[in-house]
């Protein structure tokens, strides 16, 4: 019930476009408002008010300003009923995350705009190696890059690339580009015609999906 003893609507008992953690999960916690995100992180109100509820009256009480917020203490944010001590570091570790997001400088991510670089990106990663392996590198639309990660490990003289894997790890970080990348520990140089028809078929599916095969 509220302060009229109307019973109050529970969370899970929203519509689910509604509800915090489903909006997160559809539209990204960018779409949510301050008390949703907080919300989440609450995750349970009481009888008498859902997380939300409680979400709110606590940024109204610090004149909706997240810096005064992340000025308060443990004991500050528990005077409020519903809001226990997990709760409460939940909500302030949160917030230090955040400065702490906002004050490190990010790495500088090299650009592969060239196979020379790839290569020395992969170097340390496959030289030398007994056996196959097939790698990606993941390519944001400038050409930085994202992440390095491997697909598949095989033997002597091959390993399985599922293009299903290749494109899933893509989408994943929401890479526009991608290199692929394997060696040969035979030392041959050459492409098989196994690699050639392998980055034939990558190179048409990653158009469906709007995705650049780079290099191989």
């Amino acid at each position: 019930m509220d302060e009229n003893g109307e019973q109050r609507m529970r969370i899970r008992d929203w519509a689910k476009e509604d509800r915090p953690r489903e909006k997160l999960m559809g539209l990204g916690a960018r779409s949510l408002s301050d008390a949703e995100l907080m919300a989440i992180l609450i995750r349970s109100g009481s009888a008498q008010e859902s997380a939300l509820d409680l979400s709110k009256k606590i940024l109204a009480k610090v004149g909706n300003d997240l810096h005064r917020l992340a000025g308060l203490g443990v004991q500050d944010l528990m005077k409020h009923k519903g809001m226990g001590e997990a709760k409460a570091m939940s909500i302030l570790a949160a917030l230090e995350l955040g400065r702490r997001q906002r004050t490190t400088d990010r790495p500088e991510r090299p650009s592969v705009t060239t196979s020379a670089i790839a290569h020395d990106l992969m170097r340390e990663k496959l030289a030398d190696l007994p056996h196959e392996e097939f790698w990606l590198l993941l390519l944001d639309r400038g050409n930085r890059l994202i992440e390095r990660t491997p697909v598949s490990r095989g033997g002597l003289h091959g390993t399985v690339a599922d293009p299903k894997i290749i494109f899933k790890l893509a989408l994943d970080v929401r890479a526009s580009c991608i290199v692929l990348c394997h060696n040969h520990p035979s030392g041959q140089l050459r492409p098989s015609e196994e690699d050639i028809k392998l980055t034939r078929k990558l190179v048409d599916g990653a158009r469906l999906l709007d995705i650049t095969v780079q290099d191989h």
